[in-house]
């Protein structure tokens, strides 16, 4: 069984559609608390550099190895070869599974939960240093398709570029499941080559199809998605609540950040999103399980710059959405467009002075400058303690606005 979901936007004149294609599989939830968590690949309690994080040791642990073997017992001395094989082999709450560095063949899915108390973690053991490529003969859409509960996916590559035989991925990160992280991840080049229809598809998803809820979007660099100038396709996809924060988004075909179905109560602090079609889009529409509308969404310390359209609102929307401290700037159709009468407060309306700016550069220097106005000028408020680089946020000094601090 297939269930397709069309989102139909509206941006002055221009509709814009978004299709996600996913196909069913339940997924059990019993959420309760929820905290961000990291890992660590030695120890399992010290700052790993992927995510800037901590994590308890977990009761069960497998690796992964591009020189070990699916035969092979999954420790630490006989790894096992691929991440597919992982999956199977990951069936309890309290499991981490380590992945050294090395090329992975993609379009696999995870489905084990773990719980508020005993989460599941997939980490590579050195940032970006386990990428993810499409396989010889692709048989599904997506890179990584989690419907799992509580687990967190952290520090990995995505690279779509090579696209070889099979079915193309349009999707990079895909969840369907509640609680989870997807933190400090390199996802870029997926679904540039698909053909610019309803099909849709995005970097990261986060979906509420599935009844997900609360996953964070946390430290990630998106870039380079979907045709250049198709509606269709979105850099960071959420349809449920939870949080994006100090994510660096860029070269969208659509939206680098999205919000629609049923999102709402959705944090979207401290990102830099860049050269795209629409900057930030806070919505919701074609509906799962609610028709209330994004609603309590707030929309605080982000850079949103030289982007068609900036910061806008559409579909349904409710009154309780927040819009504070953002720098929004060269966006050139509009830079704002709010609705129910709701007005954005502590705006900068003026050039970031980013350290290395680049429409086209591979990997542009987001930073601020010395002299950038983002310096000191965020609020506290959702803010995580730390940057994208895991630099710490200063009060005393200020916070700034965008994901890193200077």
């Amino acid at each position: 069984m297939k269930k397709q979901a069309t989102i139909a936007l509206n941006a002055v004149a221009t509709a814009v559609v978004l299709a996600f294609s996913v196909t069913a599989h339940a997924a059990s939830a019993t959420p309760s608390s929820f905290a961000l968590s990291g890992y660590d690949a030695s120890s399992n309690l010290t700052v790993n550099t992927a995510s800037n994080a901590t994590t308890p040791a977990t009761t069960y642990n497998y690796y992964v190895s591009p020189t070990g073997s699916d035969t092979a017992a999954g420790t630490k001395a006989a790894p096992f070869k691929t991440l597919a094989r992982a999956a199977k082999a990951v069936t309890k709450a309290g499991t981490t599974v380590f992945v050294a560095p090395g090329t992975y063949d993609g379009g696999f899915k995870t489905t084990a939960n773990g719980t508020a108390a005993a989460r599941i973690y997939w980490v590579s053991t050195t940032k970006w240093g386990a990428k993810i490529v499409p396989p010889a003969n692709s048989t599904n859409k997506n890179a990584w398709d989690n419907r799992g509960n509580y687990v967190s996916i952290i520090g990995f590559e995505v690279d779509g570029s090579k696209v070889r035989s099979g079915t193309k991925w349009t999707l990079g990160i895909y969840t369907g499941g509640s609680y989870n992280v997807i933190e400090g991840n390199h996802v870029h080049h997926t679904a540039t080559t698909i053909p610019c229809n309803s099909a849709g598809g995005s970097a990261i998803g986060v979906d509420s199809y599935y009844k997900g809820v609360m996953t964070d979007v946390v430290g990630n660099v998106v870039h380079d998605i979907g045709p250049a100038g198709c509606t269709y396709v979105q850099g960071i996809y959420v349809s449920t609540s939870g949080t994006i924060k100090n994510n660096v988004v860029y070269r969208v075909g659509s939206a680098a950040i999205h919000l629609w179905h049923d999102a709402t109560n959705v944090k979207i602090i401290n990102n830099t999103v860049s050269s795209s079609v629409f900057g930030i889009i806070v919505g919701g529409g074609d509906f799962y399980f609610t028709s209330a509308g994004a609603n309590n969404v707030a929309v605080y310390n982000n850079i949103v710059y030289d982007n068609k359209y900036g910061i806008s609102e559409q579909g349904k929307t409710g009154t309780g959405n927040s819009y504070k401290n953002n720098l929004v700037f060269k966006n050139t159709t509009y830079d704002w467009q709010l609705r129910n009468g709701l007005k954005h407060t502590g705006t900068i309306s003026s050039d970031p002075l980013l350290a290395g700016y680049s429409r086209t550069a591979a990997m542009p220097n987001f930073k601020p400058s010395a002299s950038s106005p983002v310096i000191g000028r965020g609020i506290a408020t959702y803010a995580l303690p730390t940057d994208i680089d895991g630099k710490p946020r200063n009060a005393s000094t200020g916070y700034d606005i965008g994901a890193y601090q200077h």
